[in-house]
């Protein structure tokens, strides 16, 4: 196995590996993780992977464990990384809701799949996103990618990594069964040509008593256990020095409101949409791997004549509402394309506010890639 970090070049690898490389290419050198299809192999990359690069892999005894370990190890001033699949997410949002009280940088790969419960480890569904965003409790904001490509899984990854340095939050990606085990060329840039984002630290030597920072109005620099900083974690209400409050409610206020708008206030920094709307009356919405069967119909529905566009959520969280109002502002209707019962298309719906249609569209299966002239009889229809 190479012991480069970054193997640049032009390869053909599966979504799980790719995203095991983008996390490496990002500076990450700490994952832990507990077997689930279809992301173990994730894990397996990073396994072989790290110990070559002189980083860490351990495999936790269950998805609890493993998302404690990757918070232990933020704290010691690594970029780490966990990934799971449903159940898993399932067992760890009381940590990951840790991490965010905490304000703890690391990415959480959720390689989506059918569900609830156990479901069908085999089948994709796009049956987490929600989750993903309200999981855990209390009111805080959260960041989530979805690739739709493999080459998107190894980008997004790496960007995941940025996003949460640059605002000190866990991060998700995203993927599911189908990119997880589909293999396309990646292309992986030189070393010199990745942005990486590193986070802000305390000054060496500086107490956190005096120097205030847990509850900065913007985003706190970060204590790193072992580097001679004086610092308290707590996951209880906590002041700017990271001490716990649980009897005031004006702390309280302070403390959720700061969680909450240090994304909140930037989304316009953070949420990332990509579309083609040129001339379109009916755009077709839709994110991750059903990204590729909404481009495929309006390429062919294009060539029918039908006036078409797509538009992508790249981010999922925050929601990107105000490029979809503009869509809506521009076209008729708006045709949501989810591998689910219906979960982003509620966003969609109130975001769009009365300005365009908006409908809803499921696979003809769960589980099943949308098939194309389902996807076109819908648009005739919205277009009688």
């Amino acid at each position: 196995m190479s012991n480069r970090a970054v193997l640049s070049g032009r390869h053909f690898m599966m979504g799980n590996i790719a995203c095991a490389e983008g996390a490496l290419a990002a500076g990450c050198r700490f994952a832990a993780g507990y077997p689930i299809t279809p992301a173990t192999e994730v894990a397996e990359r990073l396994a072989e992977r790290l110990p070559a690069i002189g980083g860490t892999f351990l495999q936790m005894e269950d998805e609890i464990a493993s998302m404690a370990a990757i918070i232990g190890a933020s704290w010691a001033g690594q970029k780490t990384l966990t990934a799971t699949s449903g159940p898993g997410i399932s067992l760890m949002l009381e940590n990951i809701g840790f991490a965010v009280g905490t304000e703890t940088p690391c990415v959480i790969v959720n390689v989506m799949r059918g569900g609830p419960t156990t479901g069908i480890p085999t089948v994709e569904l796009q049956g987490d996103v929600i989750q993903a965003r309200r999981g855990s409790h209390g009111d805080y904001q959260i960041i989530a990618l979805a690739p739709s490509s493999v080459q998107e899984c190894f980008d997004y990854t790496l960007e995941a990594f940025n996003l949460a340095e640059r605002w000190r939050t866990p991060v998700f990606v995203l993927t599911d069964a189908f990119l997880g085990h589909m293999r396309e060329e990646v292309v992986i840039p030189e070393p010199d040509a990745l942005r990486l984002v590193e986070r802000k630290r305390f000054p060496a030597g500086a107490d956190v008593e005096t120097l205030p920072g847990f509850l900065d109005l913007d985003v706190a620099p970060m204590p790193i256990f072992g580097k001679g900083h004086k610092a308290h974690v707590t996951s209880s209400c906590h002041d700017a020095h990271g001490r716990r409050n649980v009897i005031d409610a004006t702390a309280l206020d302070v403390f959720a409101k700061r969680l909450n708008d240090k994304i909140e206030t930037h989304r316009d920094e953070i949420v990332r949409v990509e579309q083609d709307l040129e001339g379109a009356e009916v755009v077709l919405v839709s994110y991750g791997s059903i990204f590729r069967c909404a481009r495929a119909s309006v390429e062919a529905g294009r060539a029918q004549g039908l006036k078409l566009g797509w538009l992508k959520l790249a981010t999922l969280w925050p929601f990107a509402d105000t490029a979809i109002a503009a869509a809506a502002g521009k076209a008729k209707h708006l045709i949501v394309l989810e591998n689910n019962l219906g979960q982003m298309v509620h966003y969609v719906q109130a975001a769009a506010a009365g300005k365009a249609t908006v409908s809803f569209l499921p696979p003809r299966i769960l589980g099943e890639m949308h098939e194309m002239e389902d996807v076109l009889r819908a648009v005739k229809e919205v277009r009688a």
